[in-house]
This record gives structure tokens, C-alpha cells and sequence, in this order.
């Protein structure tokens, strides 16, 4: 597998479609500790979309965090080159993967749009629209 190494063209409709899977499967994360559920959408190449929420535990180390639950779901279905990626939030501004999703995601593509989406309370949306490779400018790359 080769990381792709530029950003693709994605259709502004498939990075809407992203932002509502995000938005959809955030409703389902498990975050009884800190309350910031989260949910993550992947496109790849093949068209499927592959969708994670956050799944926290009492050991703090075990939690998964959404965008890694979407590369382990595609992963597992026999997929390996997103495309693209949505991330829903809560809150007043939008919240960024943390560094071991960043890492994570570059294992899979080395640029790619990355669409930050936040909900607040009374239902405003805050999106920023961003790229992995501005999310992580000097990711560690083996290949």
C-alpha cells in the first residue's frame, strides 16, 4: 500500500455527506467520562464510507478515538486509501483530531481534506475545512 501523496479532488457534495455521517454516528459515542463525544467519517477511493465514534473506558488508555474507529472499520471490511475525512464535535469551535489519530490517518494518506464540524448547543454549526497535512506538517513516515 502507498499513501496517497497529494490531496485528491473530492466533490464539495462528498464532503457534505461526510459531515452528516460524522454528525449521525457522534450521537453514538460512549463518553460517560468527559462528555465530548465525537464522531469521524472516512471516504476512499472505492466510494464507501466508513464511519467511528469515540469509545472511552475508565482506563483512560484504553479509549478509542472516533477517527481510529473509522480506519479500524475500514480496515477491517478490506479497504486502505481515504480520500477524505470528516470529524463532528461539540462545542463553540470546532475540536481536531488528537496527534495519534494524526498519525494514524498518515499511515493511510499523506494529504487529504479534513472537514471539522462543531454542533453547539442550540444547533449552530462551526465548520472549518482543513487537510492532513496542515493538521500534521511533519508526520513520520516510513514509507
Amino acid at each position: 500500500m502507498t499513501p496517497a501523496s497529494s490531496v485528491l479532488p473530492v466533490s464539495p457534495a462528498l464532503l457534505d455527506q461526510l459531515v452528516a455521517e460524522a454528525k449521525l454516528v457522534r450521537a453514538r459515542a460512549y463518553a460517560p467520562y468527559s462528555k465530548y463525544s465525537v464522531g469521524a467519517a472516512l471516504a476512499t477511493a472505492t466510494g464507501r464510507i466508513y464511519t467511528g465514534c469515540n469509545v472511552e473506558n475508565a482506563s483512560y488508555g484504553a479509549t478509542i478515538c472516533a477517527e481510529r474507529s473509522a480506519i479500524a472499520q475500514m480496515i477491517a471490511l478490506g479497504d486502505d486509501k481515504p480520500v477524505a475525512c470528516a470529524v463532528a464535535t461539540g462545542g463553540a469551535s470546532p475540536g481536531s483530531p488528537c496527534g495519534i489519530c494524526r498519525q494514524v490517518l498518515v499511515e493511510f494518506a499523506r494529504d487529504m481534506p479534513v472537514i471539522l464540524v462543531s454542533v453547539t448547543d442550540d444547533g449552530h454549526e462551526v465548520r472549518r475545512d482543513t487537510s492532513l497535512s496542515a493538521l500534521l506538517p511533519d508526520a513520520f513516515v516510513s514509507f
